[in-house]
């Protein structure tokens, strides 16, 4: 199941404290205690897996390294590496105490989430013609701990919509180079798919049934993907026993969840389309217009169908 929700702790590495010491050589005084190593930050940063949020939903808390202590001689103390943690573009990210949003929208896009302490000083930083002995350094400061929500929205161009069975998964399939499962029950996908055809981005939505907006069934998770979309294809299967109730029922969900999801640009298709003979097509076709709904006969069995398809996406190309 797609991870779009987490919440996680981020602790960022203090900083290692400065040093005292002085020279070992002989008649030499001097202060040689060096400087602590600064702590690690921790940053989010944008990959193209929809999975990327997966690792993270067993994990509370992620601590970065601290900084190590300075030593004599001049030794510094290391730096902590820096950690990155991935997540999916079109991931918002929102920090619980302060309140301050942020989104993640591109593939290497980085975002400072906590900040590693500085390093103390050592007591050679301390040496002064007045103060050739110095006994002072500075401990390291603290990293930063800040907790994130990360949300999961995400960003397609064209959105493939309608009830369980609709025929989503297999047009996608055939569209582009996804693999998605497909088979003949009612809740064939259960996370989003992703496809991408010369260029354009297509979701495959789980499929939607009544109620879904209010909780019901698979739908209420995924219907906030749907919002990024620039365009949906609608499908609804030419199975179906009334073509205009299940076409209804899927535009009244998305009203019903945000009611800017039913002001997008829709395009209509009637799937499965080789199931019927001419005279049903052409029936149900008419029918579907009676309603105002001008929808676009296809069969994933049939290429000249599939064009239409092909032209509705390249039509969003230019």
């Amino acid at each position: 199941m797609l991870v779009d929700e987490v919440t996680i702790t981020l602790h960022a590495g203090s900083g290692g404290n400065g040093a005292v010491a002085f020279q070992k050589v002989r008649r030499a005084k001097g202060p040689t205690g060096a400087d602590g190593g600064n702590g690690a930050s921790i940053y989010f940063e944008g990959v193209s897996d929809i999975g990327a949020l997966a690792p993270l939903a067993s994990r509370r808390l992620i601590e970065a390294e601290n900084g190590m202590n300075g030593r004599g001689q001049f030794i510094d103390g290391r730096r902590g590496e820096e950690m990155t943690i991935k997540v999916p573009t079109g991931t918002t990210i929102r920090n619980t105490e302060t309140g301050l949003q942020a989104e993640i929208t591109k593939v290497g896009e980085r975002l400072l989430a906590v900040a590693g302490g500085k390093g103390g000083r050592g007591n050679f930083k301390f040496r002064a013609s007045t103060n050739t002995t110095p006994m002072e350094a500075e401990m390291g400061e603290q990293g930063d701990i800040a907790t994130y929500e990360l949300q999961l929205r995400l960003i397609a161009d064209v959105g493939f919509i309608g009830l369980p069975n609709a025929g989503k998964s297999s047009l996608l399939n055939e569209l582009t180079a996804a693999k998605s499962k497909v088979g003949s029950y009612a809740f064939t996908t259960l996370e989003p798919n992703l496809g991408a055809f010369y260029g354009l981005i297509i979701a495959d939505i789980p499929g939607l049934i009544e109620g879904a907006s209010i909780g019901k069934g698979l739908g209420i998770k995924f219907l906030k993907h749907i919002e990024r979309t620039r365009v949906l294809f609608h499908l609804v299967s030419a199975e179906s026993e009334d073509v205009v109730r299940d076409y209804m029922a899927v535009r009244s969900e998305l009203f019903a969840y945000n009611p800017t999801l039913g002001e997008k640009k829709e395009i209509v298709f009637l799937t499965k389309s080789d199931m019927l003979s001419s005279d049903e097509l052409h029936t149900i076709l008419k029918t579907l217009k009676n309603s105002n709904i001008d929808a676009i006969a296809i069969s994933i069995l049939e290429p000249s169908s599939l064009e239409l398809v092909r032209k509705a996406l390249q039509k969003l190309q230019s």
